[in-house]
């Protein structure tokens, strides 16, 4: 885990975790017992392949948001909003890691986490035969595409692994957690195999979705790349051990 990301944890498990996984329905902290910050959207802030990782509010403050939470955050919040926000305030800089973002009109509320799927995030089931192979940035197989459009992700090294499973025509089913709305369907997957009863499990990356971004990459330029930051130091939470 990130030490950015680590060091929010550590804040959040302070202000009241409960130690359940964030798969549950509900969040187990209370975001609302962190800093607030209210203001409206100037706009969104994009990564280079065009996932949102924050916005800018109208008074200059930056908000940092993990870029897997993208396609959910724009559905809930469209620049000239009015938000409220909860989460970590730089020492020096008006700048905001943020564990959750409610739109004051409609009360919708994006919440980040420290470990797992964020709240929201349902676990899902595929079954189907694989139309073609999905690739990272680099090449590397980091998924297959369905024939009924589903896209299934996993990290590089587990689509290594288990490459006979992903072969073109190949039968599949798939569990675990992901999206499925107006923009398609995706699984990152947690347990693969030819059917139900013939399943492996997937070992997935730290901390929610593939590399944050359902490729099993990190991030090299996002604000959840380690190395000292705007939110650490000696007032800054300790990072939870290594998981």
């Amino acid at each position: 885990m990130k030490r950015r990301y680590a060091a929010l944890a550590a804040v959040l498990i302070a202000a009241g975790a409960s130690g359940a996984a964030l798969a549950q329905k509900g969040p187990v902290y209370d975001p609302a017992q962190l800093p607030e910050v209210k203001g409206k959207v100037a706009q969104y802030l994009l990564m280079p392949h065009g996932d949102v990782d924050g916005f800018l509010l109208t008074d200059g403050t930056e908000v940092h948001l993990p870029p897997h939470l993208s396609t959910q955050f724009v559905f809930a919040v469209k620049p000239g909003d009015a938000v409220t926000i909860h989460g970590l305030k730089a020492k020096a800089t008006p700048l905001v890691l943020a564990a959750s973002v409610t739109n004051d009109a409609t009360g919708t509320t994006v919440l980040s986490g420290p470990h797992g799927p964020p709240a929201g995030f349902p676990q899902l089931e595929a079954t189907g035969r694989v139309k073609t192979q999905l690739h990272a940035p680099h090449g590397e197989v980091d998924g297959v595409l369905l024939e009924d459009g589903t896209i299934i992700r996993l990290p590089p090294p587990e689509a290594q692994k288990l490459a006979a499973l992903l072969a073109g025509g190949q039968s599949l089913f798939v569990r675990g957690f992901g999206y499925e709305g107006p923009l398609g369907r995706v699984i990152a997957a947690k347990e693969l195999g030819a059917d139900k009863e013939h399943v492996q499990q997937v070992a997935g990356p730290r901390g929610f979705g593939p590399g944050d971004h359902g490729h099993g990459h990190g991030h090299e330029h996002g604000p959840w790349h380690g190395g000292p930051g705007p939110f650490d130091g000696p007032g800054a939470p300790p990072p939870p051990p290594p998981e």
